[in-house]
């Protein structure tokens, strides 16, 4: 008796998929009409809708994009920025300089989003459930956190004594009331932790981005990979950069970069 076989690939499960869908002459993006979307929602809407499945509010949109823009770029000095140049300066491709770049992104560069997402949610679990007050709940995490021996991700920051991209994140958040409870519990994180460590640890952006993707209930998962799409346009800019402003083959000195663009400029917003 013979025996037919199917071939792997024919034995495998049928795989779905609820992100998008291209046929002849159609493209959808989460049910929507691709060409219905250009023009009509920002990039931020888009992406929300990209992640989360839905289109957001206003509100929610314009908070996304203001987040991406916060971290478009860090400057020189920036891990993921020398990764990116010098891969360049060895003369690869686009592609592999950026790649360089997204792959230095990790726990303690960019990558601090999500496990600060979890630091506030836990925090925010611990004050519901013990009916504490931001601060004493606060306390009781940062000691949690130390008796593990563990690192309390989003606050302190090598060059920033108050980080200009929190601040302005945190303002805006408040004009579109987004705010909350969240942000609440991070101010009252970097007042438990600047104490206990006699200086001030402020919340870096990383933070910032953490409390409000907990106020828009983005799930900690997606975080990192927001922190990866906002920072692509800077590596491509200091590839391009690179490759033609600079020899080959020199070695890569963040410490030896100057700046020669143009002077500080007052940007004048749209009425």
């Amino acid at each position: 008796m013979s025996i037919n076989y199917k071939p792997f690939y024919l034995m495998t499960h049928t795989r779905k998929t609820k992100i998008s869908w291209v046929e002849a002459e159609k493209i959808s993006v989460r049910g929507f009409a691709v060409e219905n979307l250009i023009g009509n929602i920002s990039f931020g809407a888009a992406l929300y809708l990209l992640l989360c499945g839905e289109l957001p509010t206003k509100e929610q949109a314009r908070m996304l994009e203001a987040i991406l823009i916060a971290v478009i770029d860090h400057g020189v000095r920036a891990p993921s920025t020398i990764a990116c140049v010098t891969i360049a300066n060895t003369g690869a491709s686009l592609n592999a300089s950026v790649a360089a770049g997204i792959l230095a992104i990790n726990k303690y560069h960019g990558g601090a989003i999500e496990d600060a997402m979890r630091v506030l949610s836990e925090a925010i679990q611990t004050r519901d459930a013990e009916k504490l007050d931001a601060l004493e709940a606060a306390r009781k995490t940062v000691a949690n956190y130390r008796a593990k021996d563990e690192r309390v991700s989003g606050f302190g920051h090598r060059f920033h004594q108050a980080d200009p991209r929190t601040v302005r994140l945190f303002e805006l958040a408040r004009e579109l009331d987004i705010a909350g409870k969240y942000v609440a519990q991070a101010e009252a994180l970097e007042k438990v932790l600047s104490e206990s460590a006699g200086k001030n640890l402020p919340i870096n952006a990383d933070g910032a981005i953490a409390a409000l993707l907990c106020e828009m209930d983005f799930p900690p998962s997606i975080a990192n990979g927001i922190f990866m799409i906002a920072r692509v346009g800077g590596l491509v800019a200091h590839a391009v950069e690179e490759q033609e402003s600079n020899p080959p083959m020199r070695t890569v000195d963040a410490e030896n970069y100057e700046y020669d663009g143009v002077g500080e400029r007052k940007f004048i917003a749209d009425t």
